[in-house]
Order: structure tokens, then sequence, then C-alpha cells
């Protein structure tokens, strides 16, 4: 018998001792991070409210429980029952009833209603039916992303399950060794913004960090090859972390599967589904461009299946001497501060991934409230002594500003944005211009996957500012839904005709420039002087977005129907930048960050930002904090303990 069998056996004898003599257990398994209790007595369990959370508190694990699937009750005559149990506001949309697992998801529109203050619904579902029930939100705009994974995990349940208990089994195992020591390798992303690329290792488990890619730099992608990474086999890494799903973070993660890797991705709920968005549009986007994409559709399916979704502040076994919490970033919808807690209270790594100090309109500020953080991976995209960004209030009236001087002179407004994150803070913002009144209502084109991004944003308002979220649960505030906002299909047509409307905004993909339908725009628009493009978000060196920024006027562009011929087109659009709406934290931020922990981490790699800006900031962290501070460059090695 395995260690993890024998421990099962244990686990399974000091649940049935801590139990009524009515509640028996039938089976106990660990699927991923949680501890599975099978049982005959579904109803029992529910009827005593405190069982699973002092069963949870003492054997320190996250517990689920299930009916065994003979015991179950008729799933028709269930539904009966589970609908006269929930209130009929909660809007429920569909039902879904799994005999293999004894579980019942529930889609609603409002999914608190369902849960019942401190889960009491729930458990009188179960105790009427025996069912678990699982419940996930109606998205209030309708989101083929969301509809296709949640469609696909339902399809691959089965292999699902197996994949989970594989992980459990792999989580559970017996610590091998003895020595104690921890090490963070770079693979990416240091003195240079793009390829976020790390791992996490100690002598039991080795943990990757963020796979992405490089904007404008196709070829260059991180460090994989070596031996701390891949280079030992993809089986060897026992874990992947995704702190968000921005390419240059995510960009690389389904490549893993191409290489063997068949292992867990943790990362938010929404995270996964972004990733699934941006991963296959990265495969359209460099098929469109003549480029041979780096892997197949299927892997980014692969990665998808292998997610195990945790929220904020869930503290969670990933490998026999790591736990993981995720905390609020504040960057976009789902980014994670990503806490690691290595041994018993050995050490204690937290790695930034991108980070937004200060509440914006969409999201909270960045949680920076650890028990213990001896070593932090902090990101330096604006960690640069002068990169201050304007106030978020002038940074406003900057673009309203800007809206109105192009408006009179009848021209258009073109945005390159993020899908993810910028497109939707923006939306916020020319919503709330146009209803006061300080800007001309007109047509808002969202060109690319930010329509799509946003009804994801709309999926999961529990991951977005408090006053954003309550505006969601109603239907009539809700801001994404303002008539002036206009989705495009993709179509030429369609662009050329609002070429030849009148005054418009323009929100586009891609946010650097790089590609996508903002070349098209640039192709209808450039050549117009009465036209502004203006820049919202950060543009990295390399890519058409920087050049454009710091002067170029005249640009390459490629024929729609041969992407393989170019040719110049002469800029003579204005154009114009207006910081302050970037999702990262500018220099202050990143310093009050470090500032207002308690404690305060031992030691600090700046990274995630270009040279000056990593020196930068690790030099004012040294000599403000008396902190010990590293700029790495890539393929360093630091060992800690």
């Amino acid at each position: 018998m395995s260690s993890v069998d024998k421990q099962l056996e244990q686990l399974q004898a000091e649940i049935e001792n801590e139990l009524p003599s009515d509640i028996t257990v039938s089976d106990v398994k660990y699927e991923g991070p949680e501890l599975v209790v099978y049982t005959r007595h579904p109803k029992e369990f529910a009827q005593n409210g405190d069982l699973i959370r002092k069963l949870a508190s003492k054997l320190r694990k996250r517990i689920t429980v299930r009916p065994d699937p003979d015991v179950l009750s008729d799933p028709h005559k269930a539904e009966e029952r589970i609908m006269d149990v929930i209130p009929e506001e909660a809007g429920v949309t569909d039902l879904d009833f799994h005999a293999d697992t004894g579980e019942v998801v529930i889609e609603a529109a409002k999914p608190g209603m369902v849960i019942g203050r401190h889960g009491s619904t729930l458990r009188e579902i179960t105790k009427e039916v025996g069912w678990t029930p699982e419940v996930v939100r109606t998205p209030p705009i309708e989101s083929s992303t969301v509809s296709n994974v949640r469609n696909f995990l339902k399809q691959e349940r089965e292999e699902r399950r197996d994949i989970l208990e594989r992980v459990g089994r792999q989580i559970h195992r017996e610590e091998m060794s003895k020595d104690e020591w921890v090490r963070i390798t770079t693979l990416g992303c240091c003195r240079e913004v793009g390829r976020a690329s790390f791992v996490l290792s100690t002598p039991e488990t080795r943990i990757l960090i963020d796979c992405g890619d490089k904007p404008g730099a196709e070829d260059e992608v991180p460090y994989l090859h070596v031996p701390e990474a891949l280079g030992a086999g993809a089986n060897t890494i026992d874990a992947v972390v995704l702190t968000h799903a921005h390419l240059d973070h995510s960009a690389l993660i389904p490549l893993l599967f191409k290489y063997g890797y068949d292992g867990p991705i943790y990362c938010t709920e929404p995270t996964r589904d972004l990733m699934g968005l941006l991963t296959l549009d990265y495969l359209d986007v460099a098929a469109k461009e003549g480029r041979t994409p780096p892997y197949e559709s299927e892997m980014v399916r692969e990665a998808i299946k292998h997610c195990i979704p945790l929220e904020y502040g869930d503290v969670t076994d990933i490998a026999p001497d790591v736990k993981l919490t995720f905390h609020n970033a504040g960057h976009i919808l789902g980014s994670a501060v990503s806490h690691f807690h290595i041994g018993d209270g050995l050490y204690n790594v937290a790695f930034s991934g991108d980070i937004h100090y200060k509440d914006t309109r969409l999201f909270n500020g960045a949680v920076n409230d650890f028990p213990r953080v001896e070593t932090l991976v902090l990101e330096s995209t604006y960690g640069g002594r002068n990169d201050y960004q304007t106030d978020q209030e002038d940074s406003e009236q900057s673009l309203v500003d800007i809206i109105n001087e192009t408006h009179e002179k009848g021209g258009k407004v073109v945005i390159p944005a993020f899908a993810v994150g910028r497109s939707q803070e923006i939306m916020l913002v020319l919503e709330e211009a146009m209803r006061s009144g300080k800007i001309p209502s007109m047509p808002v084109h969202l060109d690319g996957m930010i329509w799509e991004a946003t009804a994801i944003h709309t999926t999961y308002p529990e991951y977005l500012r408090d006053d954003l979220r309550d505006r969601i649960f109603h239907e009539d505030e809700n801001p994404f839904l303002a008539e002036e906002f206009n989705h495009i299909d993709g179509g030429e047509d369609e662009r050329q005709q609002v070429t030849d409307d009148g005054p418009a905004i323009i929100l586009s993909t891609s946010g650097m420039v790089t590609g996508g339908p903002i070349m098209s725009w640039l192709r209808h628009l450039g050549s117009d002087p009465e036209s502004t493009l203006v820049f919202v978000g950060y543009q990295a060196q390399g890519t058409l977005g920087r050049r454009i920024q710091t002067g170029w006027d005249e640009i390459p562009v490629s024929d729609p129907n041969d992407p393989g011929r170019s040719s110049t087109l002469a800029l003579k659009m204005d154009v114009e930048t207006v910081d302050g709406f970037s999702g990262h934290a500018d220099r202050s931020g990143l310093m009050n960050f470090v500032k207002t922990m308690n404690p305060r981490p031992e030691k600090v790699l700046c990274v995630h930002g270009d040279e000056r800006s990593v020196q930068d900031l690790s030099s004012s962290l040294y000599h403000d904090f008396n902190m010990r501070t590293f700029a790495p460059k890539n393929l360093e090695t630091f060992r800690f303990k």
C-alpha cells in the first residue's frame, strides 16, 4: 500500500471517529488540493452545518462531501424540490445533474441567493435532495468563451476527475528529502518587459510561475530549455502557477503540454477563461500574419482541462511542502499576487505578478498584507525615477479634452487598448463622461476581443471593485450595457462604414500595435489629420506602438489580402499619450506597496521592467528601506536558506 493510500485510510478513520453514529463514510479520495468524502448520508451531513467546518479545521484540509451515487434521488424530482428551495428572484437558468459525483450544477443570475447566508440555502438543498450543489453565475452579457469553457469541462468531467485524483496524490505524497533550501531561477522578464517566467524550487518540488511571450519579439521566449525548467523533462515540474492572463505571462502555457507537461495549472477562474480567449486569439493572429503558431489549439484545451481555480484568500496545498494563497493584484480581472508558504514555516516568497496599488474604476488596489514574506519578486514596469503617472482624475480629463477637440474637428478617436483591463477601464470612463455630458454622446466601437472580454468581466463581478459589482448586479445600471457601445464583428466592410460615418470613438486591440484589428484602423484613418490616435497603456520597446509614440510618422502596414506584402503609410493623424490608465503601479505605487508591507520582506528581486527601471527601483528600495535588493538578469538563480 502506498503512503498516500495509508494516509487516506487514516483520514477516513479519523473522520469516522468524529462523526455521529448515524453518518457513515464509504470512501475518501484526494481530488487536487481537496479531500473528497463520499457518504450514504449526505442529508444528515447537511443538517449539521458545522460538521464539515470542524472536520476541515481538525484535519487542516479543504473538504468536499459528496453522496454515494446509489443514494441519489431522481433528478426530475430533485429539480422540483431544488426550485422550491431557491428564491425565485435568484434567476436560475439551468440545472445540470452529474450522477457520477452526486453534484448538481446550478446556474443562476444571482448565485448569492442560491448560496444563502453562510451557505444555508446550499445545505437546505442537500438536506432536501441529497445532491451536492455547485453554483455558477449566468453571464449578464452572453459570453461564448465562458459557455465554451463550461461545456468543455462538462464533457471532460471524467478525465478531469482522473487528473485531479492524480494531482491530489502528488500533492499529498510523502516528503523524501530532509534538506531545507529554496531557489528562484529567472527564465524571463528580467531587465525587460515580457516573457515572464520563473521556477521556484525546493528539494521536494519545482513550480513554474508564468510562461509568457515578449510583445513585438516572437522569437524571444522564456529559457525553458535549461535544466531548472523543462530541460530535465516537463514531467519534473510539479505545478504551474499563472498570475494573470495577459499574453506576456500566459501565451506559452499551452506549449508546456506540447512538451509533455501533464500537471496542474493554478489560477483564478477568470484567469482560466481569459487565458483560453487570449491564447486562441494569439494562435489566430500568428496564422493571419503568416507565422507558424508555436502550438495547436488542442494544447489550449489541455491547459484549460488542467486548471485548478482558486479564490482570493484560500490557503491551498499544491505540493507536500508548499502552500499557495492568491490575493487581488488590482491589475486585470482575476490577477493575483501569489504567496508561497514553503515547508513548516521555513520560508515565504511572494510573486507580485503585475500590480496596481491604488483603486481604479475597475478594481480594488493590490493586497500586500501577508503574515510573512522573506522574499518579494516585484514587477518594475514603471520603477524608473521619473515614472510617475498622472493622477487618475487628471488623466480622465485629458482624455475627455482630446475627444472633445477631435469631435469638434469632425475626426475620430482611435484608442489601441488591451482587450482585458484597459478597455473596460476606458469604457467606464466614456460611459460616465457621456452620461454626465462631459463629452457628446457618440458611437463607441469595440473591435477585436474587447466585447467578449467585457462579457467575461460581467460574469465574475466578485473580482471587480465593490461599487461596480453592485451596479452590474442591477441590469438597468450595468455600465457595460450602455447604448453607445457597439461590438464590431471584425469585418472590413463594417470598419469602412465606421470610417465613412460621423464622429466616433474606436477601441481596438492590439494595445501595443503589434498586429490585430488596430492595423486595419491605421490603414483606414492613419492618413486623416482630423483624427487622433491615443495611447493609454504601456508601449514596450520594440513594438510599433512605442515607435509611433516616439515620433515615427511613416509606418509599415500589410495588405489585408496578402499578409506577406506590406507598404508604407504616412501617419497624419494626431498622436497623443494619456498616462494614468495603465494597469501597472507607477513609481510611487511600487514604493508604497513595499513601504506598507508589515513586516517588510528581507529581500526584493526587481523584475519585469527595462534595465533603467529595475535598477532605479532596486537602488531606491535598498536606500529607503535598508533591505537587500537585486535587479537580476535572465538565467540567474537565487538560493535562500
